[in-house]
């Protein structure tokens, strides 16, 4: 019955007239003296939005990371901390920089790194925290600045899921010495793929500007001289148009997104048994990705929880593994947290047109599988067998 109804996919873009048109005019005319017009203008438009003094544009968030370390010097024997709950993507640059990842938990409510399991990982060789904001939750940054500050070590933000997000006024990705954002297809904010680096700092932005361009300093006076082995981590003028285009309804891609949270709160507001993710005090979450975390006691499971979703006929997204439980990776068990919660959650729908109708049939599957669960163990047990 349910494989009738329309498939709900968990996220694509909103695309209009505005993105086809930049996008049209990069195509037709954005070559030559124009080719990086868009680039130009997205990432000013950018730091503006955020409240910070530079940008560069890059192909992806993980490229934005990787310039960023290497400009740190950050390489062999050099240590840098992270939550074991992230996507590979933050954790692959410190590993091509020949460094060692540190995992540590996150925290049970905000599902982001563990300032004080943090704090405890420091070591000699230690040289920054990567502090990921996941799914658009936040990340105690006042607290992870203080231990950096107290450490002489960098507070790094991945920024990728967190357009939107804001803490005590501050937006998220202008808090640490630097940020990475990423603009995927599946983002609040996508130029297809892309990502973005930020930072207040201006000799840092010299650096990954020179890194950005195969090493070629702009006050480089010699045609194609590069003065160092750089990069090629460049966004497209195509790419920045869409971008562009974005940048002008950020406002209402944002406030949809939490429109969309808001709403899956409303219907399950009455289940104790799930939470969604959290609002800061003082601030505001993007909800780039609303998910639900079911509780130990309830016994759902993430299998169960995908068996319910595909017999509706709605996509829905697994909860980020641990890092550390990855083939690549040594083990690290004691992040509890980390292994705990993927085992009972799952990402929901969120894309900007879902409408009331769709958020309403994916809270059911929700509350139908809870009911079920409690159904059944509310049964003898001759009568479940």
């Amino acid at each position: 019955m349910t494989q009738s109804l329309p498939r709900i996919l968990y996220t694509k873009p909103s695309i209009g007239p505005l993105e086809v048109a930049y996008a049209t005019d990069a195509a037709a005319n954005g070559w030559g003296e124009r080719c990086y017009d868009y680039i130009n203008r997205f990432e000013k438009a950018f730091a503006d939005h955020l409240g910070i003094a530079h940008a560069i544009a890059t192909s992806s968030c993980t490229g934005a990371m990787h310039m960023g370390l290497h400009a740190l010097g950050i390489g062999q024997g050099d240590e840098v901390i992270l939550a074991d709950t992230n996507w590979v993507a933050t954790v692959s640059p410190i590993v091509h920089l020949g460094a060692t990842p540190v995992f540590v938990d996150v925290r049970a409510d905000s599902w982001c790194i563990d300032p004080a399991a943090a704090e405890a990982a420091i070591t000699p060789r230690t040289r920054a925290i990567i502090a990921t904001h996941l799914y658009g939750n936040l990340c105690d940054m006042d607290r992870l600045l203080e231990i950096g500050r107290r450490h002489g070590i960098a507070v790094i933000e991945d920024a990728a899921e967190a357009i939107g997000s804001e803490l005590a006024g501050r937006r998220a990705g202008s808090m640490g010495l630097f940020s990475t954002f990423s603009f995927h297809g599946t983002k609040t904010v996508t130029t297809g793929e892309g990502g973005l680096f930020a930072t207040n700092d201006a000799a840092l932005y010299d650096r990954v500007l020179t890194l950005s361009n195969h090493g070629r300093a702009r006050g480089q006076t010699k045609q194609f001289w590069p003065d160092e082995i750089g990069f090629k981590y460049k966004m497209s003028n195509i790419q920045a148009a869409i971008g562009c285009a974005q940048l002008e309804r950020i406002e209402e891609l944002t406030a949809r997104k939490r429109a969309i949270l808001a709403a899956y709160r409303r219907h399950l507001q009455d289940i104790d048994a799930i939470a969604l993710n959290p609002e800061p005090v003082s601030g505001v979450n993007g909800a780039w990705m609303p998910t639900a975390v079911f509780s130990r006691e309830s016994g759902i499971t993430r299998e169960a929880l995908q068996a319910a979703f595909k017999a509706a006929n709605i996509d829905a997204r697994v909860f980020f593994h641990p890092l550390s439980s990855l083939d690549m990776f040594d083990k690290v068990p004691a992040n509890r947290n980390a292994y705990d919660i993927p085992e009972r959650a799952i990402n929901l729908p969120s894309f900007h047109d879902m409408s009331e109708a769709e958020i309403e049939r994916v809270a059911d599957v929700l509350r139908d599988i809870l009911a079920e669960r409690t159904s059944s163990h509310s049964l003898p047990r001759a009568a479940i067998a």
